[in-house]
């Protein structure tokens, strides 16, 4: 099949949708569709436009089997309100006719990736006009956690977007997202059931797993043999609600026997540098290589995975799958009957969202329990083999696409016959 994949994150972007986008349309290719991509330049998590590439010109460039051409965007240094809709307009805009342009190419699917929802319109433009399967993937629902976190205000303006977002999610032919809950979310905001998909987020348990040794980045830190080490790694943004988890590192700075380190960029790392950063049972590190991802989740003794209440079941923290992969104890901030309580509870701590000294309360005890951490670490890694792999989660992705891009099949052949010098 002919696959074109159009959203603003892919890699060489270290976390989040990047990661996952580039390594499904990297598994099609390597399973011998024609793939390609159109993406922004990588800025994530740092916010910054990555050296090597522009955030002002047009570019192509393969990538291991894959097609990629990055479109231009303006990127804020504080992505908040106006600013975060104003960057995501820059790309949609700019990668319009690079779009339309593909829709020459025939694909039998449009994938557009959301975040960016702005991008919907010209994905499902491009598959009306070609006859191709539109596919939706929803990694987080952007419009609800922008007025649930406070980034977007007003009732007037988000009756308008959700009245926007209910009229593209209803418009494509399948409509895909990483949750049990967010799949329930897309019904409750119209989605035909017939049309979703669950379409998880995966572990690559080859590539992270337990390490016999010491990690190295324990040394290089500087970190005690004997002490325990807390570890957050991944973006530092509005959803994180990181500064829980700053105000925990305060509370217990008076134990040298913890050390918490703070892994990653973001508009946040600002404010957790300032709480907390000068304290010397704390380290500020940038996001590691992906040849040093497997150090790095094994430099902790415990994982936390903070979260906000008001942004739960609206996204699912990607990170949480190389954290069990890792063999590590996890401890998450979520509320019963979410998602993130469902998935951490059985194989690790969880503690209610906005609550420091619960969180504090929770180190305390797995820091000094060595076999129940141990334990957690072992039902969260045999988790990961078993129901988060990359093999199966991709695979199964790969056999519903051309399932339904078959089902579909008379519709594009239709069109194709209509349109044969398109």
């Amino acid at each position: 099949m002919k696959i074109l994949v159009y959203g603003i994150n892919y890699a060489p972007e270290l976390t989040g949708i990047g990661k996952y986008t580039a390594e499904m349309a990297e598994t099609l290719g390597a399973s011998g569709h024609e793939v390609r991509v159109l993406c922004a330049p990588p800025y994530y998590p740092q916010w910054h436009v990555a050296k090597g590439f522009s955030g002002y010109r047009y570019a192509t460039e393969h990538r291991n089997r894959v097609r990629v051409w990055r479109a231009p965007l303006w990127v804020p240094s504080r992505p908040k309100g106006a600013r975060r809709i104003a960057h995501l307009a820059s790309f949609a805009i700019s990668s319009m006719p690079v779009l339309l342009r593909h829709a020459l190419w025939r694909p039998d699917v449009v994938m557009c990736i959301a975040p960016s929802l702005l991008n919907a319109p010209s994905a499902l433009l491009v598959a009306r006009l070609t006859g191709a399967h539109a596919w939706l993937h929803v990694q987080d629902y952007e419009v609800d956690a922008a007025f649930s976190l406070g980034m977007l205000k007003g009732s007037v303006l988000k009756k308008a977007a959700l009245a926007l977002e209910r009229l593209l999610l209803t418009r494509f032919d399948s409509v895909s997202t990483i949750s049990a809950k967010m799949l329930e979310h897309a019904l409750r905001k119209g989605v035909d059931s017939r049309k979703v998909v669950r379409f998880s987020n995966w572990a690559d348990t080859g590539s992270i797993f337990p390490l016999k040794r010491t990690s190295r980045l324990r040394e290089s830190l500087k970190i005690p043999e004997t002490a325990t080490v807390v570890l957050y790694s991944g973006n530092m943004g509005a959803k994180q609600g990181l500064d829980v988890l700053a105000t925990a590192a305060v509370k217990r700075s008076s134990r040298s026997d913890l050390v918490f380190v703070f892994c990653g960029n973001g508009p946040a790392r600002e404010e957790m540098t300032a709480l907390c950063g000068s304290l010397p049972t704390c380290r500020f590190i940038d996001l590691q290589p992906v040849e040093q991802l497997n150090e790095l989740l094994n430099l902790a003794d415990i994982h936390v995975l903070p979260q906000r209440a008001d942004a739960a079941d609206l996204v699912m923290p990607s990170k949480l799958t190389g954290m069990f992969a890792s063999g590590r104890a996890v401890i998450a901030m979520a509320n019963p009957d979410t998602e993130l309580y469902d998935a951490v509870s059985p194989r690790g701590v969880v503690v209610p969202p906005g609550e420091p000294d619960l969180l504090a309360a929770a180190i305390d005890r797995l820091a000094s329990e060595a076999e129940e951490r141990a334990r957690l670490g072992t039902a969260g890694r045999e988790f990961a083999q078993t129901e988060l792999s990359r093999d199966a989660v991709l695979r199964e992705f790969e056999r519903v696409l051309c399932e339904r891009c078959q089902a579909g099949g008379a519709r594009v052949a239709a069109s194709k016959a209509r349109h044969p010098d398109f």
